[in-house]
């Protein structure tokens, strides 16, 4: 954290990735995600994420979609609140209402 604006450096999506914020939790390691792009696709929580990050409805996620099954993907990362706020005060998350 930088000690004069108190900004975090955040991780933000990668070429092939989008932010996302969860709408609903499915059960066991699936979650639905409304994207960025307009998408509302099934998260899987990958099994090195599923115990250590608590996922509930309203998390900003950053989710990779499925190549061959683009209404599906993989959550790759889970945003404290702190640093949703600060996502959504860089205008980051314009697309959703949480």
């Amino acid at each position: 954290m930088t000690e004069d604006s108190g900004r975090k450096n955040l991780r933000m999506p990668g070429e092939d990735e989008l932010f996302g914020v969860v709408t609903r939790h499915d059960g066991g390691n699936h979650v639905r995600v409304e994207c960025e792009d307009g998408e509302n696709r099934m998260g899987r929580i990958p099994g090195r994420m599923r115990y250590r990050n608590w996922i509930e409805e309203g998390d900003v996620v950053v989710i990779e979609p499925w190549d061959w099954q683009d209404e599906k993907g993989n959550i790759e990362w889970v945003y404290e609140d702190d640093d949703a706020d600060q996502l959504r005060e860089e205008g980051h998350l314009g697309f959703a209402d949480y």
